[in-house]
């Protein structure tokens, strides 16, 4: 192999790599398709411009280094703190729900395209993995509720090294038919290996980044990556195809943990993953031969859609039977099952070995079908994303509370029980652990900073609450919201502390309260009377809630004709700047903003039906 002839093709795809990523950040559609497409132009099926049998053993050695960056990233977007809620439906999806996308993928297969079972079952075994590389990019352009992108970011983290595991044990089972205690021995010694390298790497790391004297943020990453790259290949030398799992679990206790530079390896990471997800996609790309599409044909878009339709959904609905995510939830994350990257590279590397073993037909067979589930999967979910979120209201209100004490983090609960996106902002450190071990996120900083308020995702918010007990701190970042990123009036709040200062507040068109006149006024109505007050304001039972009108479904009609739950009531609607008392005769037009009163629970039922 040419080393010119190796840089410069490096060099050509890292390029252009860049600009598909910016492209599809542009259309909102993840990167991933247009690397595909580069993949396929620039390969020996079209152009011929990338031969990738010109880099020998050394594609195999660039896989696995780059699996390990891309997995790691994904880890550090997760913080195990707030998943303790979800523990039981994680783990169940990277399991129970791994095992039924494998085994259902691999009969629907065996019988749809006639291919022997084991080579099926290798195949169910790719495409187990969802995988953070396409998952990540549409979370972070939908920006659904935290419950639900925790949920399918952790999955996707951890089902890579489990898939990856799997088609090792299958891959075994066909070459060496590996039977009863063997099968056990090889899952075992796997997995213990993934698990305690992913931990010690881990730990290793945050005692350096923690202990080690006058420590640089450029030795912090060099740290990281040397540990990273120790780490993977020790878990590689004991257990083959256990270094992916021992990067998932080494970047998960990174991004759980609270040390020195975390923010720059984080960015570091993400520009690292970014270059190495642009070369290995279309690098694996080039691999692709188009006739063996042609010979799978219209039954390999078939299967696609059924893992799509039929087989996800099945494993995600069994393996969150006993979990808290709504419907809808369950929905969202059931249409979330694009493959990436780790399925491909294991496509590649696994084929490659077949191959050699003299399995050709049912190499070729392989990656033409991962390729077709590939282009298939990114692509539907690429472009439903969006609609089947706002179907299924996994779109929150996104909120933003400066000022994590006890104010703040009540006011965050109640807002995260309603399944909003909640962020809290504070100076105090000890406050964002506190938010943090509730399952809100927190940012720590100064929201008096512009900087910070971007970081806490202001630009996309839709209400900022100032809580803090300092009146010029609430005063001044409600400004700030004004003045720099266009927030109205109606999408400020504020607590006022001194109540000579509700004046201030209110002529610069800020909506506040004082907690000594909403306590006498509280203590007022509370003698006396209305125990629907006292429900709704006091207890935890009841609930407020404001929603615009935008349902078809509802629109016209009178609110006696609409079916709204039990322990709900509809007591105001607002339209075109004017307040009218609902009664049952009200007709409800789009656009009206409906405030609901009633149950906890109830009041967000009643709310996603008007919406």
């Amino acid at each position: 192999m040419s080393t010119i002839y190796l840089l410069t093709s490096l060099v050509a795809v890292m390029i252009i790599g860049i600009f598909a990523h910016m492209l599809g950040r542009v259309v909102k559609i993840p990167s991933i398709v247009f690397l595909l497409i580069a993949g396929i132009i620039l390969g020996p099926e079209v152009t011929g411009l990338i031969e990738p049998s010109r880099f020998g053993s050394g594609i195999e050695l660039l896989v696995g280094f780059a699996v390990a960056i891309i997995v790691f990233e994904g880890g550090l977007d997760i913080d195990i703190r707030r998943l303790r809620k979800m523990q039981h439906s994680i783990l169940n999806l990277v399991t129970i729900g791994v095992a039924i996308t494998a085994v259902l993928t691999a009969v629907t297969a065996a019988i749809l395209l006639a291919i022997p079972f084991n080579i099926a079952l290798l195949f169910g075994a790719f495409v187990s993995a969802t995988g953070p590389t396409v998952i990540t990019p549409i979370i972070r352009q939908i920006r659904v509720n935290t419950k639900v992108a925790s949920t399918l970011q952790a999955e996707a983290v951890l089902n890579d090294g489990v898939s990856v595991i799997l088609a090792a044990l299958v891959f075994e089972w066909i070459i060496a038919s590996l039977t009863g205690i063997k099968v056990v021995n090889f899952l075992l010694i796997r997995i213990l290996n993934g698990v305690f390298f992913g931990i010690l790497s881990g730990i290793i790391l945050i005692i350096l980044l923690r202990k080690t004297p006058l420590l640089t943020k450029q030795y912090a990453r060099l740290f990281t990556i040397a540990i990273l790259l120790a780490a993977f290949v020790s878990a590689e030398n004991i257990g083959t195809q256990s270094g992916v799992l021992a990067m998932a679990l080494f970047g998960i206790l990174i991004g759980s943990s609270d040390i020195p530079h975390k923010e720059t390896i984080k960015h570091f990471k993400e520009d690292l993953s970014i270059i190495l997800l642009s070369v290995i996609f279309i690098l694996l790309s080039a691999f692709i031969d188009f006739d063996a599409i042609r010979a799978i044909g219209f039954k390999g878009i078939l299967l696609a859609g059924l893992l799509l339709i039929i087989i996800r959904p099945v494993a995600v609905f069994v393996s969150t039977q006993m979990s808290d995510l709504k419907r809808g939830e369950k929905l969202f994350i059931s249409a979330m099952g694009p493959r990436g990257v780790v399925p491909a590279s294991m496509a590649v590397y696994f084929a490659i070995r077949l191959n050699a073993l003299g399995f050709s037909s049912e190499s070729t067979s392989l990656l033409g079908l991962i390729f077709i589930t590939i282009i298939i999967t990114v692509l539907a979910t690429g472009v439903s994303a969006r609609f089947i979120a706002k179907q299924t209201g996994v779109i929150p209100m996104e909120i933003i509370i400066v000022g994590g004490g006890g104010v703040g983090r009540a006011l965050a609960d109640r807002f995260i029980k309603r399944g909003e996106n909640v962020v809290i902002i504070d100076t105090d450190e000890e406050n964002c652990k506190k938010a943090i071990e509730l399952g809100i996120r927190a940012i720590h900083g100064d929201a008096e900073e512009v900087a910070i308020l971007k970081k806490a995702g202001i630009e996309h918010a839709k209400y900022l609450v100032a809580t803090t007990d300092q009146d010029n701190t609430n005063l001044l970042v409600c400004q700030l919201a004004k003045t720099k990123f266009g927030f109205s009036e109606e999408k400020l709040v504020a607590r006022v502390n001194e109540p000579e200062n509700l004046r201030a507040f209110m002529d610069l068109g800020i909506r506040s309260i004082s907690p000594i006149t909403a306590t006498a006024l509280m203590l007022d109505s509370m003698v006396g009377h209305p125990d629907l007050f006292t429900m709704c304001e006091v207890s935890e039972e009841g609930d407020i809630l404001e929603v615009e009108v935008s349902n078809k479904r509802v629109i016209g009609k009178a609110i006696k004709d609409i079916s709204l739950p039990e322990d709900t009531l509809l007591v105001l609607v607002r339209r075109e700047g004017k307040s009218l008392i609902a009664h049952g005769e009200t007709q409800l037009s789009e656009g009206d903003l409906v405030t609901i009163i009633g149950k906890l629970g109830a009041v967000q039922e009643a709310a996603n039906m008007l919406r």
